[in-house]
Parts: structure tokens; C-alpha cells; sequence
């Protein structure tokens, strides 16, 4: 693996676990991992292939996962525009003025918010596997469990079976360590999709070093917490994003089925949307997609 340059960064009250590799001299990718998942998601084939191509590469443990300082989420909570904040402060810490941000769900929900209200800090934007940052899928995905229909024009909500996991997930027995990285992993499998293959040796390392590196492995749910505050901050117009965006989503995304990504790119202008045949949310644990990522986001930032 290149080497790299660790260090914390502050961010208001909360410090932040970050990691640079390749020239500072060379432009900037910034990656913003998903909903309570560590930088680390971030495969190391994936850094090496953006180094490789002349770029530096940065990605951070959110608050609340991996190295990064956890949070008392009931006495101070935080929303979107907290974590869009803790993406900037990590730039500020590396004396980025304006990055290449590649962000995944969450990840992409926090670069929508960036390219709206801090355009200058952003030359281009890559979203993955993410939905608009003002649509609020909880009602629906309610109704989809209660085995309701969503109402007409709402986004549709996740897989039959990735609801179905939730439910059985729920009344899983997770009292030892190995009880909850067994389930860890098996939602890392539903995440995967259906059609590509599954690299589950790969997941359950992941898993292993995400609960051997965190601080706090159950702060990690908070993020759930923060996606239910809603601001009017977050139902910005997505029409106000100059900066040129790229729209990765697969066709078999089971949390964010892929009308979440054309909508996506329907209101970012000059959006370009690109479907990725058999991925799923999370596209790193299935063999020969990190390259085809890897390939797609040097192209977007050339």
C-alpha cells in the first residue's frame, strides 16, 4: 500500500481521524464514505488506482465511526450541515482549498449540500449509490414494511428482502462480539445486491478492522439519528449545483433502487447519469468493480 499522512483535524468540538496519500502538489479527491461506515470503506485498491492516475487522495473517519471522536448524540445532536462541516474542516486541515469529492449515500447526501451551499469548495462532483438530499425516505419505507404502497410520485423504497433483512436483523441475537461482525457482514452481503458476486472473506476483514480501529463501534448508529433531522438547509434546490456531476448508481441497488439516482441526476444540470450493471449499494466487496469505479471517477476528474 503508498504511503500516507494521518492526522486529526478539528471540527468545532469534534476531532476527526484523516489520511492523505500521493503529492500534495496534485489535485485533490476527497472521499466521503456512507452512513456509519469508516473511511477505510474506501478500498485501498481504489486509493492506489486514483494515486496511480496523478491524484491525492484523501478520506476521514465521520464523527462517531472508525478513529474519529464519538458523540452524546441526545445532548448534542447534529445534522447534515454538521457533517458537511466536519467534510470541509478535513480539506482546511490539509490546506485543500477545493477538492474532487466522490461521495457514497450519505457521503453523496453531504457533497449535494457542499456543491449547493459552499460551491467554491468543490471542482467536480461524483455521487454513489445516493438519493436527493431533500427527499426524506422514511415514510415510505414504512408503509413498505407494513406491506403498504408508497404514494405516487415518492421515491421507491428499498428490496422486499432488504426490508425483510431489517426485520429478521432486528431479532438477531447480537450479544457477543462475533454475533454482531456475523450480521455486520451478512448486511454487507444484502447491500451487495443480488447479481454480482460476493466477496465475503473481504467483508468479514473489513468488518474485523472496522470494530478492531473504532473507538466506539455502537456511536456509529447516531448517523441514523442525524438522517432523521431535517432542515431547510437540506431542501435546497439541487438546481443551484454547478459543478460538473457524475451519477453512479447500480441497477440493483436494494436501499436506493436506481429511480433514486436518475432523480438524482433529473435535478443536478448537465448531470451524467451512468448505471452500473448488477452493483449494489455498496460496490467494493464484488471482484472487478473497484476498477470499473476507479476508472469512472479518473475520467470525471480529467
Amino acid at each position: 500500500m503508498l504511503s500516507s499522512d494521518e492526522k486529526f483535524v478539528r471540527s468545532g468540538r469534534v476531532r476527526l481521524w484523516a489520511q492523505r496519500f500521493g503529492r500534495p502538489a496534485d489535485p485533490t479527491v476527497l472521499l466521503v464514505m456512507g452512513t456509519s461506515t469508516q473511511g477505510i470503506g474506501w478500498p485501498d485498491e481504489l486509493v492506489e488506482a486514483l494515486v496511480t492516475s496523478g491524484r491525492q487522495v484523501i478520506r476521514f473517519d465521520h464523527r462517531d465511526t472508525g478513529r474519529s471522536d464519538s458523540v452524546e448524540f441526545a445532548a448534542h445532536p447534529y445534522t447534515l450541515a454538521d457533517m458537511a462541516a466536519d467534510t470541509v474542516a478535513v480539506l482546511d486541515g490539509y490546506d485543500v482549498t477545493a477538492a474532487h469529492l466522490v461521495g457514497i449515500s450519505l457521503g453523496g447526501a453531504v457533497g449535494q449540500w457542499l456543491a449547493v451551499h459552499q460551491a467554491a469548495r468543490l471542482h467536480t462532483l461524483t455521487l454513489m449509490a445516493s438519493s436527493p438530499m431533500g427527499n426524506n425516505p422514511g415514510p415510505a419505507w414504512a408503509r413498505a414494511m407494513a406491506g403498504k404502497s408508497a404514494l405516487t410520485g415518492e421515491l421507491p423504497p428499498p428490496s422486499a428482502r432488504f426490508l425483510d433483512h431489517l426485520m429478521s436483523s432486528a431479532k438477531a441475537p447480537r450479544t457477543t462480539p462475533s454475533q454482531r461482525m456475523d450480521a455486520d457482514v451478512q448486511t454487507w452481503r444484502v447491500l451487495n445486491g443480488d447479481v454480482l458476486p460476493f466477496d465475503e472473506p473481504a467483508a468479514q476483514r473489513f468488518v474485523e478492522q472496522c470494530y478492531a480501529r473504532a473507538h466506539n463501534i455502537a456511536a456509529a448508529s447516531n448517523h441514523d439519528l442525524a438522517g432523521r433531522r431535517w432542515d431547510d438547509d437540506r431542501r435546497a434546490s439541487l438546481s443551484a449545483i454547478t459543478a460538473p456531476t457524475l451519477v453512479l448508481h447500480g441497477s440493483d441497488d436494494p436501499l436506493f433502487p436506481p429511480a433514486h439516482g436518475e432523480a438524482l441526476a433529473a435535478q443536478i444540470p448537465a448531470a451524467q447519469l451512468e448505471i452500473v450493471p448488477g452493483m449494489g449499494h455498496h460496490p467494493f466487496f464484488s471482484p472487478g468493480l473497484t476498477e470499473r469505479i476507479a476508472d469512472l471517477i479518473i475520467r470525471h476528474t480529467s
